[in-house]
């Protein structure tokens, strides 16, 4: 095979595997996927790397990323089925994943109407008494200093009125690296307005936070990394990938 022929190879791989990619997801802005390989090494089943960039990435609930990057190399393939155009792993691969969210990405999950459904008629203590509530609005402010700062209006059903609560928390990776939990709750002149729902906001951050709202189908991920930093989110991650998305 001619170094053309491998390029056109290359680019049809490319190609077939950015719109395999695009099936996992719910909106694209953009998408690359870079598939580098010679004839020898892929008549032997490999492939020296596939890289995927990507901007704008909307996966389940609403979730947007606003980067993307995975590197995985030396991986392993069906040497026939690549010619053919489908990357068929015959052993799992590892490689490293780059996601940016920003605050924006989270706000937008956190009033989605998958969560703001269950936000709403929950039953609750506020200032000692059992109250229902909905939860209206939820702005989250990623900081500087690496916490996060939640601001809440709920309305009490009972009463009609409007009450906000606001409270900071600093995000961990937690210990398995599948998900992010939020911890070391301060609240403005230390005053809480209802345990319980403190509990439940953290409770959806951490939802949103989870990272299987950010793989995509045969490639799981474990955060070793994580950033907060002025308006913005950065998990750096493993990636472990079984299988390639097939269109």
């Amino acid at each position: 095979m001619t170094q053309e022929k491998a390029g056109l190879g290359e680019q049809a791989l490319n190609k077939i595997a950015e719109v395999a990619l695009s099936t996992q997801l719910d909106e694209v802005e953009r998408l690359e996927v870079q598939v580098k390989t010679d004839p020898s090494k892929l008549a032997q089943g490999e492939l020296e790397s596939l890289t995927i960039d990507g901007n704008g990435l909307v996966m389940q609930e609403d979730l947007r990323m606003e980067k993307m990057e995975m590197q995985i190399s030396s991986i392993a393939v069906n040497p026939w089925k690549a010619l053919m155009g489908n990357i068929q792993l015959t052993q799992p691969a590892k490689g490293e994943a780059y996601i940016v969210l920003r605050e924006s990405d989270i706000n937008r999950a956190f009033n989605s109407e998958f969560l703001s459904e269950h936000m709403r008629n929950l039953n609750v203590h506020v200032e000692g008494k059992p109250v229902t509530i909905d939860t209206q609005r939820v702005d989250c402010h990623l900081l500087a200093n690496g916490k996060i700062a939640l601001d809440a209006e709920i309305l009490l059903r009972q009463t009609g009125e409007t009450k906000l609560v606001s409270f900071t928390t600093t995000p961990h990776i937690n210990a398995d690296g599948r998900g992010v939990s939020l911890e070391d709750i301060h609240y403005p002149e230390g005053k809480e307005l209802s345990p319980e729902l403190t509990q439940a906001l953290m409770g959806k951050a951490s939802e949103i936070l989870n990272l299987r709202n950010f793989e995509i189908e045969g490639i799981s991920l474990q955060i070793h990394q994580l950033d907060v930093e002025a308006g913005q989110l950065t998990l750096h991650a493993e990636a472990n990938v079984t299988q390639f998305p097939s269109a």
